[in-house]
């Protein structure tokens, strides 16, 4: 078999990776302001970058949104599009070992994905993901700039923004300790310091995000959990997803390239001869 190529079109980002023998190759992202110009650069970056020629590749396989836009195959290339969720589905599942998850996809949004044996079924989501961070941003610092954010909050303290249990309670409630989260945003105040206001952002994101799929698994035998998605990249991923199995269980994984799961996924979707639509 030749090299497989997974490529995930968002709408200026597009994310791609090759896959030769089961080996994962060197992924990459390339930004543009349209998901086409985004696609074709991430395409001839990519293989410039890791000297592949054209006959080497066997199949282009698309995902994400911004493959609606692509009608035609790649560079006459044998091409073809499937569906994100089982991209994500195929992506998170691949090298974890697990039979059952949930896949977490935090994006603008966050998508929950149910992969039980070879069942892999979108169930949900909530409108809570890096748009949120972003959008908050912007009313609350000014800014949009995400690694502006992330620095800021890495100087931030937690707990002159969100009301904790011990600020209510002087003994811990049942399974839930005395810093646990009461109401986000609960202590925040006029003057909170920007970086305050940052980590608050980011936590009541991530937080939901655990909490939501937490939800969504219960009545289930599924306690494994595989985060995938740019935001898999805070450094705040390493304390709140950890504390959240403390006091709900279940287990939170972070799989290598996190943030290029889809386009792996959807590379397998070829390789592992699931559904998908021929480009032609």
């Amino acid at each position: 078999m030749g090299i497989v190529i997974g490529i995930d079109v968002g709408g200026s980002t597009t994310k791609i990776v090759g896959i030769d023998d089961k080996e994962i190759r060197n992924p990459m992202f390339v930004k543009a302001t349209d998901p086409v110009t985004s696609l074709f650069g991430a395409f001839g970056k990519y293989l410039y970058e890791n000297d592949i020629p054209l006959s080497d590749i066997e199949k282009v396989m698309l995902t994400g949104v911004g493959s609606a836009y692509i009608n035609q195959p790649l560079y006459g290339l044998p091409t073809a599009k499937t569906d994100e969720f089982l991209a994500n589905g195929l992506g998170a599942q691949y090298l974890t070992q697990l039979d059952k998850l949930i896949v977490v996809s935090m994006g603008t949004g966050t998508s929950f994905v149910k992969v039980d044996g070879p069942l892999i079924e979108h169930i949900g989501g909530i409108g809570i993901g890096g748009g949120t961070i972003l959008g908050l941003s912007r009313l609350l610092l000014k800014t949009q700039d995400f690694h502006q954010i992330v620095k800021l909050a890495l100087k931030g303290d937690i707990t002159t923004i969100n009301l904790q249990i011990q600020d209510i309670c002087n003994i811990p409630l049942p399974g839930l300790p005395l810093d646990a989260t009461a109401s986000t945003f609960g202590k925040a105040g006029a003057n909170s310091s920007q970086e305050d206001v940052a980590l608050g952002i980011i936590y009541m994101v991530l937080q939901c995000i655990g909490q939501s799929v937490i939800l969504a698994a219960l009545n289930s035998d599924i306690h494994n959990y595989v985060l995938i998605g740019n935001l898999t990249k805070l450094p705040q991923c390493e304390s709140i997803f950890p504390r959240l199995e403390e006091m709900y269980g279940g287990h939170f994984l972070i799989p290598e390239y996190a943030e290029y799961r889809t386009a792996i996924g959807a590379a397998l979707t070829y390789i592992n001869n699931r559904q998908h639509q021929e480009i032609k």
